[in-house]
């Protein structure tokens, strides 16, 4: 196999990010904390919010996002060794006046801004303009589960272990899980004994309900079936390909008539795009693989 080469956005602590030659247009995001399971402390957090809004954003050819975890397990949850989570619960006081004294009011107004901004790494890889793909191995508990929520395919191996297990450790999940995963698999009694109880729940039991696509054979064959799947997305038009997935997100959380009039207003732009004959001659056997342009960077201020 290939060496990966260098992505630009490569930068970060515990995300590995990298191209491969193998697979054109695609971004690999691997959570790289091996040793704790990919446990997500608060700099893995933020690193994982800035990685997906650059991510085809930047002019890096971009239109597949593959993303995993490193070592034994996908994800392990929350750090709760990183005691910065919770120092916004207790916040140094600078005055004189004793820590006590301040209200649960005002300790509470002070820390929710923390939660918003966990919740808004995670709804990066949801708002990220091209698909992501999960390829999820062993453990994906708490966190691992919000995060993977947001992504928009998700497949496991044979020996992944899911679980909802906030309820477990004495909290509410609060940065996604409560308000995805019952519109990804229903609302239904196994979803909220799930959710109540924080039990494990196997491969099987995520492909029955839904939140998984498909399991791999083995382990060893993960990737190679998260590639089959990428390689069937990379070759569409990336206009079509993200216009589809910014419908899709929208439609989810608005009426049919407001999804309707979103997707006619975008296509109304979208349908003047080169793409749409060459991928006409390409369906209908006029040639081969058709030879897409790259999105272009994102016009920022």
């Amino acid at each position: 196999m290939e060496k990966p080469k260098k992505h630009p956005l490569d930068t970060f602590t515990h995300l590995s990010i990298t191209y491969h030659e193998s697979l054109p247009h695609v971004t690999h995001i691997k959570l790289n904390r091996p040793r704790k399971r990919n446990a997500i402390n608060a700099l893995m957090w933020r690193e994982i919010g800035e990685a997906f809004r650059q991510i085809g954003t930047i002019g890096d050819g971009t239109r597949c996002v593959l993303l995993s975890g490193s070592g034994k397990g996908f994800c392990g949850g929350i750090d709760i060794t990183d005691e910065k989570f919770f120092s916004g619960i207790s916040p140094d006081n600078s005055s004189d006046d004793d820590e006590s004294s301040i209200d649960m009011a005002r300790k509470a107004l002070a820390f929710k801004p923390q939660i918003s901004e966990m919740q808004a790494a995670f709804t990066a890889l949801e708002e990220c303009p091209v698909p992501v793909v999960a390829a999820i191995h062993g453990a994906c508990v708490g966190a691992g589960i919000d995060m993977t929520c947001c992504a928009d395919v998700r497949i496991c191996s044979p020996n992944t272990v899911f679980s909802i297990r906030e309820a477990r450790l004495g909290l509410a999940a609060d940065v996604g899980t409560l308000q995805r995963f019952p519109k990804l698999v229903g609302f239904g009694s196994r979803v909220r004994e799930l959710c109540f109880t924080g039990e494990d729940f196997s491969s099987e039991d995520a492909l029955n309900i839904g939140f998984v696509s498909r399991i791999s054979k083995s382990e060893s064959q993960l990737f190679e079936e998260a590639n089959k799947i990428i390689a069937k997305i990379i070759a569409n038009s990336p206009v079509a390909v993200t216009v589809t997935k910014s419908s899709l997100n929208y439609s989810r959380d608005h009426t049919v008539r407001e999804g309707l009039d979103q997707v006619a207003l975008t296509n109304s732009a979208a349908l003047m795009s080169e793409d749409l004959v060459k991928s006409f001659m390409m369906t209908s056997g006029g040639g081969g693989a058709a030879e897409f342009a790259p999105l272009q960077p994102h016009s920022r201020l």
